[in-house]
């Protein structure tokens, strides 16, 4: 097996093995260390003397030899751990704790972006460097975060989770959310993607959808992600300037993620409850459903915004459910359903709430209040690629 395969093979087995270790020894970080010690000497000899029969397996035995030994140099631990702890390797279990670690890593005691970066390093197999450019921030300032989140953790507990706690799988999919909305439409920086993020967040929702195929809001979130995913290479230029909706070409829309993300928006649809994810996974599917943004079957999108606001309120919610009303009933009634978010702290002064409002003036005729929210818009945003787009909107009408 090649050096790149191996690699492939360990990134999908690290999760695995840490959470064996983890469940055993309940210490996240010491287990980290020893699952990384076995990950590179499996990275030196695999490519050489061949992957053994059960990776998996000779993984956990190595890693657990690995923290014995870590126990036994920390003298001020020896007395009270090794005693509690087996020099044989811990009994690999049938099932998978990648779904348990995963739980772990979104502990509703940290917070959204620690629980973020420790699911990309413990789960993701990403490095800290990674993370740290991903989110442009310091490599050490993103290393303290994820250790500060791995001590609330051990002070906490490491106890495992069950999945079928619905308030916990919260945290995880709204965790897994987050990473793909960082990747889709980046907060800042000069690109508008984050391939990396969006791609690893896919993984991680395809991971949890095999470990819960009956779970419509697990559904309906990788439905939602790929449909929304599937749009990529039609929202930039050649150059990276950001192309709106209504004017992308949809022929460069990846049909073969489009399908596959239809046929779960579906199949979430099924079940008895609706959750936010499968709302907005049926409302995407309707964006793809039409040939041309003309083709649009809005009244169904702002019926859906409509249901999507009752039972998950959210300014964001509102905002999308003005521009769906906006295309219905005219720019008029789309401003006056944003007026009421003028209002809310969290929204007041967002560029997404100035864009928006800029181009329904620009609909109505008001080249002038366009002007001014689209200089407002983007003064707002840290995201240079939405910058120059909204520069140059404000450019046009003022022209």
């Amino acid at each position: 097996m090649s050096a790149a395969s191996v690699e492939d093979l360990l990134r999908e087995l690290v999760p695995q093995v840490l959470g064996v270790l983890v469940r055993r020894y309940g210490q996240f970080e010491g287990c980290e260390d020893a699952v990384q010690e076995a990950v590179l000497a499996a990275s030196q000899q695999w490519p050489v003397e061949g992957v053994p029969n059960n990776p998996r397996g000779w993984l956990s035995t190595v890693a657990s030899r690995r923290y014995v030994d870590q126990l036994r140099s920390d003298q001020a631990r020896r007395e009270r751990e090794l005693a509690n702890a087996v020099e044989t390797a811990p009994e690999v279990p049938d099932t998978d704790d990648t779904l348990h670690l995963l739980f772990l890593c979104c502990h509703p005691t940290l917070t959204p972006a620690s629980q973020t970066a420790l699911t990309l390093r413990a789960v993701g197999g990403l490095t800290t460097a990674e993370i740290a450019r991903a989110f442009l921030v310091p490599e050490g300032a993103m290393a303290a975060r994820i250790s500060r989140a791995k001590q609330r953790i051990k002070a906490a507990g490491s106890s495992f989770p069950g999945s079928e706690d619905p308030g916990r799988l919260q945290f995880v999919l709204q965790v897994l959310y987050l990473i793909f909305n960082e990747g889709y439409t980046a907060s800042s920086g000069s690109d508008l993607h984050r391939a990396d993020l969006a791609h690893e967040a896919i993984r991680l929702a395809r991971m949890v959808h095999a470990r819960l195929p009956d779970d419509s809001e697990v559904t309906g979130l990788l439905a939602l992600m790929l449909l929304t995913h599937a749009r990529r290479t039609a929202r930039t230029t050649p150059s990276g300037d950001l192309v709106p909706l209504a004017d992308q070409d949809r022929t460069t829309w990846d049909r073969a993620m489009l399908d596959e993300g239809t046929e779960l928006a579906k199949a979430s649809l099924a079940g008895s409850a609706l959750g936010p994810y499968q709302l907005q996974a049926a409302i995407a599917a309707t964006h793809a459903d039409a040939a041309t943004a003309e083709e649009t079957n809005w009244r169904q999108v702002h019926a859906l915004y409509l249901i999507l606001e009752r039972i998950a309120p959210n300014p964001v919610v509102t905002l999308n459910r003005a521009i769906a009303l906006a295309e219905i009933e005219g720019p008029r009634a789309g401003l006056a359903l944003l007026s009421t978010l003028d209002s809310d702290e969290r929204m007041a002064r967002h560029h997404r709430l100035l864009s928006v409002r800029a181009h329904l003036l620009e609909k109505a005729g008001d080249l002038p209040g366009a002007y001014e929210n689209y200089r407002l818009a983007a003064k707002a945003t840290a995201s240079i690629a939405e910058k120059r787009y909204l520069e140059s909107r404000a450019a046009q009408v003022r022209e």
